[in-house]
């Protein structure tokens, strides 16, 4: 059964005198005040994930400390296990018994293990403390919304159907190891990449003579999956193994009939398919497109952000689709009372908030000054400022573009590089409780 926390810090802890060694031994210490964060882990981990006898797998309390470890330093999982066996006041941080050194393999299986419901419940109780006993203030929020990218190559129709031929075409190659059952095929991979690589390449009118031909390569594919199934699902449907083997294969096959759908509405009907119908990655299916110019797109997912006079991220949300940042300003707010059980007195968005509709509810819901960057045609009087009350708001919301820049540089907010959309949650929610309890080491140590 896994250990919930190891022991204590002791004597022998050791803690670099360099500055980076002293503030993860005031991060140690923040930890170590609340103890309600290994229970919020447990509940990711079944009681009997590891087993009574043999070597003893991380700790739950090591497990988290590990991972704020990694995203504060900004490293792989192989500098993270490079750090971990090399580095005392690493070790000191994570909690590891004696010789302990977890593998590059052993820290991502676990590590990923941790859902994005947790961290998001973590940083919400180690930030509801800290504004309890008064560390952190909600007078005053900012608002801002920012993208961040999928971990995906710019997505290109020529190449989801190559990718489209190649996993399937790997999948019937492994057919044998996974469910027993052999599938005989002709290989399309090669003809494939080539006619994908001469598309990216070739003009207008050379793409019009190629693309029928990488089609033709994904329909012989798709063929031959159908055939494939068919025998797995006759000869060995009954095992665990086949079964996944199975749901993998639909799941990409879907996939792909869904790319060559848009290729043929885009090259062949010259027509624009909407951003929702779009698919963009055969690996990370869940990427949106988000434009925000004429010219400028982003494929990831949009984030709604608050921060409080400090630069405490006090609020995050990770938006279905590009919904209109006026849609987006309310639920902050509830959000603060739901969570804190307490109203901003002042709240200043960024100008695509604006709406006289947000400033209505957010004065009846007790904020006294809503303020945009851009009034868009509201008064002061309606804000519920002055001009010059106006001016120090809409500089104070400048605040929150460092907040955000440091969350991208310092701890990888700018992609997240985690698989799946539960993945690209709990990225973004690793970063998020990295950076406050970084922030709060800071003004502790200020």
């Amino acid at each position: 059964m896994r250990e919930t926390r190891n022991a204590q810090a002791s004597v022998f802890d050791f803690y670099s005198k360099h500055d980076i060694g002293r503030r993860l031994e005031e991060l140690s210490d923040v930890l170590d005040q609340h103890p309600g964060i290994v229970t919020l882990i447990e509940r990711d981990f079944s009681k009997h994930d590891v087993a009574n006898t043999g070597a003893r797998g991380l700790s739950l309390e090591s497990i988290f400390r590990c991972l704020i470890l990694k995203l504060t330093l900004g490293v792989s999982y192989r500098k993270l296990e490079f750090a971990l066996s090399d580095s005392p006041t690493y070790r000191s941080f994570a909690r590891l018994r004696g010789a302990q050194s977890p593998s590059r393999s052993a820290l991502q299986g676990t590590l990923r293990r941790v859902s994005p419901e947790t961290l998001q419940d973590i940083n919400q109780l180690l930030m509801s403390h800290w504004v309890e006993d008064g560390d952190v203030s909600l007078e005053t929020l900012r608002i801002d919304s920012t993208v961040v990218d999928s971990n995906i190559a710019p997505p290109r129709d020529s190449q989801l159907l190559d990718d489209g031929v190649r996993v399937l075409s790997r999948l019937m190659g492994h057919s044998k190891t996974r469910t027993g059952v052999k599938i005989r095929f002709v290989d399309q991979r090669k003809p494939s990449k080539s006619l994908a690589f001469r598309i990216f390449h070739a003009k207008k009118t050379e793409k019009d003579a190629l693309y029928p031909r990488l089609l033709a390569c994904v329909a012989v594919t798709l063929r031959q999956t159908d055939k494939a199934l068919n025998k797995v699902r006759f000869d060995a449907s009954a095992s665990l193994d086949a079964q996944l083997w199975i749901q993998e294969v639909e799941h990409y096959r879907a996939l792909l009939c869904k790319v060559i759908d848009q290729t043929q509405r885009r090259v062949f009907n010259d027509e624009k398919v909407p951003a929702s119908e779009k698919i963009v990655s055969l690996f990370e299916p869940h990427t949106d497109i988000i434009v925000k110019g004429a010219r400028d797109v982003q494929y990831g997912h949009k984030v709604n952000l608050a921060t409080q006079g400090d630069g405490f991220i006090t609020y995050m949300n990770i938006e279905d689709g590009n919904p209109a940042d006026t849609m987006l300003y309310m639920p902050v707010l509830d959000a603060c009372h739901n969570d804190y059980h307490k109203r901003p007195l002042a709240v200043v968005a960024d100008g695509g908030y604006a709406s006289q509709a947000n400033v209505t509810l957010a004065r009846a819901s007790g904020v006294k000054r809503a303020v945009f960057s851009k009034r868009v045609g509201l008064s002061y009087h309606q804000m519920g400022v002055k001009k010059k009350t106006f001016a120090a708001l809409r500089n104070f919301r400048a605040g929150i573009e460092g907040n955000i820049s440091e969350l991208k540089r310092a701890f990888g907010m700018s992609r997240a590089n985690w698989k799946g959309l539960d993945g690209f949650k709990a990225y973004l929610w690793s970063a998020v409780l990295s950076y406050n309890l970084v922030r709060m080491v800071r003004f502790s140590s200020a």
